[in-house]
C-alpha cells in the first residue's frame, strides 16, 4: 500500500480537476504574494493540470533516482522511510492542487494560511525521518563530510532531525498566527538557518570524528 499511495494521490489530482472542469474560469489563480494576493493567473488547462503534472514527475523522478545511486544499495535499509517521504511530499502537492482548485471556483480558502501549514507538517516529517537515511548521494544532508564517513552521516542526520522538526514547528506557528505579510520572510529565515546549523555541524562531526 505504501508504494501505491502517491499514484493514488496523482490520480485523486486529475480526477478532482475532472470534476470540476466545468466550473473553472477562463483564468484560473496560479500564485499568490506574501500578503495572499494573487499575482498571477494561468489558462483553464494550467489550472486544472499543471500540479498534477508536476506530481506525476516528482514521484516518477524519486522513484527513478535510487536505481542510478551508487550506494543504491543502502535504500533497502530505510525502504519504509524513503517511502514515506515520497508519499508526504506528494500529498502535500496534492492538498494544494485542492486548495487552488478550490479558489478558482469561489470557495474562500486561505492560502496564505495553507500553505506554511503544510510546509511545517513537510518539515516535521522531514525531520523524523531523516535519522532512519542511510548514506546515499540522492536523499538527506549531503555535504563532503557526511558522505565522506558513515559515522559523521549519523550523527549529522540525528542533529538535523531535531533542527528540521523545529524549523516545521515554528512554521505551523507561522501560518496559525503570524501576519501574512511577515509569514514568507520568517519561513525562509527558519528554513536556512535549520539547513546551515545541519551543514556546519555535520562539518565540526568530521572534525571530532577523524581527530580520534
Amino acid at each position: 500500500m505504501r508504494k501505491w499511495l502517491a499514484p493514488l494521490c496523482i490520480a485523486a489530482a486529475f480526477v478532482g480537476s475532472g470534476l470540476v472542469w466545468a466550473r473553472l474560469p477562463e483564468r484560473v489563480p496560479v500564485h499568490w504574494d506574501a500578503h495572499g494576493t494573487v499575482n498571477s493567473y494561468g489558462s483553464r488547462i494550467e489550472g486544472a493540470f499543471i500540479l498534477p503534472a508536476v506530481m506525476l514527475g516528482i514521484w516518477l523522478l524519486l522513484r527513478a533516482l535510487p536505481r542510478i545511486d551508487p550506494r543504491r544499495a543502502n535504500y533497502a535499509k530505510f525502504a519504509d522511510t524513503y517511502d514515506l517521504l515520497v508519499n508526504s511530499l506528494v500529498a502535500l502537492f496534492l492538498v494544494m492542487h485542492f486548495a487552488l482548485l478550490a479558489n478558482a471556483i469561489g470557495w474562500p480558502v486561505s492560502m496564505q494560511r495553507v500553505a506554511p501549514v503544510l510546509v511545517g507538517l513537510q518539515f516535521i516529517i522531514l525531520g523524523n525521518a531523516l535519522p532512519r537515511a542511510r548514506s546515499n548521494w540522492w536523499f538527506g544532508i549531503r555535504t563532503p563530510w557526511t558522505l565522506s564517513n558513515d559515522r559523521v552521516w549519523t550523527r549529522t542526520h540525528r542533529v538535523g532531525g531535531y533542527l528540521l522538526t523545529a524549523a516545521g514547528a515554528v512554521m505551523l506557528l507561522i501560518g496559525a498566527v503570524v501576519p501574512t505579510s511577515s509569514a514568507f520572510a520568517l519561513g525562509i529565515g527558519v528554513v536556512a538557518a535549520a539547513s546551515f546549523g545541519s551543514l556546519v555541524y555535520s562539518y565540526f562531526a568530521w572534525k571530532q570524528e577523524t581527530s580520534k
